[in-house]
């Protein structure tokens, strides 16, 4: 590993630093995001494309040799989240804005950067990566339509509109990188370091901005909406070790799933938000980003010291 790559590398690992960082900043000075809120959609399309350039055939693989570990993965993290942040959000009381953030944090799928976090817990990275990906191809339909069936009641969901933007901000751009890396595979390996630290910049630029957003909302905000969070991370990275006992996997893979389910593309839930609903509604994926980034990285410190048997 080069030098620069070293660097992009350590960049990387201190996501937690830099997503709080950025939050902080947005909220003190609002005026350092709101120019850029227009080129949201464009900054997580790149995101995407540079996912696409470090996929592999290879990371397929657990997906064509046994496709139901995969799928048992997918099922769980579309099962759990949605409905855990549904239930959470009426148990407690939020308002519609930060319920319908609750189910739209919980739709969408794991966090790219979980695969990163599965390696540093000593985990099953090739099923991690297997998770993520089929999890993000399924998410145009997944996603609105759980969004639809769980929100619909409390505010008017575009579910069409939501299918278009998912393939328009997701699908093409990772099949774009994919194919560009196939293609000119020499000159995109040697440049590929460079994108975990673009989506790091790029998370932490989003949570940035929806805190700029709602800098005197957050204001009034009280303890209830920080305890539904913590309460969805938690009961995720909870399900999804014991959905991994349940299916009898071995203790890596089950540190995986804990970990898939845990983490979600909070990043894709606040663009999403932001154009089909409020940036009340972004708030609260912002604020998972920021969490279950954190919480995942001290569980890998945790896992990655201890003995698997």
């Amino acid at each position: 590993m080069t030098k620069i790559n070293k660097y992009f590398d350590w960049f990387t690992r201190l996501m937690p630093l830099w997503v709080v960082i950025a939050g902080v900043a947005g909220f003190f000075k609002p005026g350092l995001y709101t120019p850029l809120k227009a080129y949201t959609n464009l900054m997580f399309g790149l995101t995407m494309l540079g996912i696409g350039f470090v996929l592999n055939y290879e990371d397929f693989l657990p997906l064509v040799k046994k496709p139901h570990l995969v799928l048992l993965g997918t099922l769980t993290q579309f099962g759990v989240m949605p409905f855990l942040g549904y239930v959470i959000a009426m148990l407690l009381g939020l308002p519609k804005e930060l319920a319908v953030g609750m189910i739209m944090a919980g739709s969408v799928p794991g966090a790219m950067a979980s695969n990163v976090i599965s390696y540093l817990a000593r985990a099953d990275v090739a099923y991690s990566i297997a998770v993520t990906s089929t999890s993000t191809l399924l998410s145009p339909i997944l996603t609105p339509t759980l969004v639809y069936l769980l929100a619909n009641s409390l505010i008017k969901v575009d579910f069409w509109g939501m299918v278009l933007s998912i393939i328009q901000m997701v699908i093409l751009p990772l099949f774009i990188g994919f194919i560009i890396k196939r293609i000119f595979k020499r000159f995109v390996d040697k440049i590929i370091p460079f994108f975990p630290a673009f989506s790091t910049v790029f998370i932490a630029y989003i949570c940035g901005l929806v805190v700029a957003l709602n800098q005197q909302y957050i204001l009034g905000l009280t303890l209830i909406l920080f305890a539904a969070i913590f309460l969805h991370n938690f009961f995720g990275l909870v399900a999804g070790y014991n959905a991994g006992r349940l299916y009898g996997f071995d203790i890596k893979r089950r540190r995986t799933l804990s970990i898939e389910v845990g983490m979600q593309n909070a990043g894709m839930g606040a663009v999403l938000a932001l154009k089909f609903f409020s940036s009340q509604t972004a708030l609260v994926s912002a604020l998972f980003a920021t969490w279950c980034v954190i919480t995942a990285s001290l569980l890998a410190e945790y896992w990655s010291k201890k003995r698997i048997e």
